[in-house]
């Protein structure tokens, strides 16, 4: 249905393209700091375990996740840093810069930093929603197009995806903010030097690219949805 429609290609297509080159462009230059070895020495765990001591944060643990991928984050439930194994065991400048990006969100999470509280309390309801959001409009535009339930369903659809859309506006500042934090920290702790400080900011902001592009494409997604409600008025 949706690739079929004109609307769709102008309104959405352009930001998944984005999306797939944020994800190609994150992909390179960490594989390009993955080669370079952090003249520290020390281990995305050793890392994210000095930030954490030096902010003053000794219930935070770090812990090492299992798969192949980059499943790096911060979990505020279990307060737990949890880094991959290409982050937790090496010593790149790429697994230097992941872990002192994901240690930064637990200081935000020490320091009440608001837009991650806000983001925090949004995510279980906001996770709900966005699985019913696609269904609902779906069901209301085919199985009861033009009635009022069809329009009911459709507008209930949009409202929650609204939500998600909020949520992906609400993690930009998250993420950027870890991530200033982040390079702060290593700078004043000794952990890069100057051009490992550079080869850092480009992975984080090759990251944050991609947080980016998940944004517009679910803005695009969003007005997409308006554009076929409107057809049915």
């Amino acid at each position: 249905m949706y690739f079929l429609d004109p609307a769709y290609f102008i309104i959405v297509l352009p930001a998944v393209l984005f999306a797939f080159y944020a994800q190609a462009t994150v992909s390179s230059t960490i594989a390009r700091a993955s080669r370079i070895r952090a003249g520290v020495g020390l281990t995305g765990r050793e890392v994210a375990e000095r930030i954490l001591r030096a902010n003053g944060i000794g219930d935070v643990e770090v812990r090492r996740i299992g798969g192949w991928g980059l499943g790096d984050h911060y979990d505020p439930r279990s307060r737990t840093v949890n880094l991959s194994p290409k982050v937790y065991d090496q010593a790149s400048v790429a697994a230097v810069g992941i872990a002192a990006h994901e240690a930064g969100h637990a200081v935000q999470h020490a320091r009440g930093y608001a837009f991650l509280l806000v983001r925090n309390g949004l995510f279980p309801v906001v996770q709900f929603g966005s699985q019913l959001a696609l269904p609902l409009f779906i069901a209301g535009l085919v199985f009861a197009s033009g009635s009022r339930l069809g329009l009911w369903l459709m507008d209930l659809g949009i409202v929650l995806f609204f939500g998600a859309v909020l949520f992906q506006i609400i993690t930009l500042p998250v993420e950027y903010n870890a991530s200033a934090r982040a390079v702060a920290s290593l700078g004043s702790l000794g952990l890069v030097d100057r051009d490992e400080q550079a080869v850092v900011r480009q992975v984080l902001s090759a990251a944050a690219l991609t947080y980016v592009a998940a944004t517009a494409a679910a803005l695009a997604q969003f007005i997409y949805l308006l554009t076929l409600r409107g057809r049915r008025d």
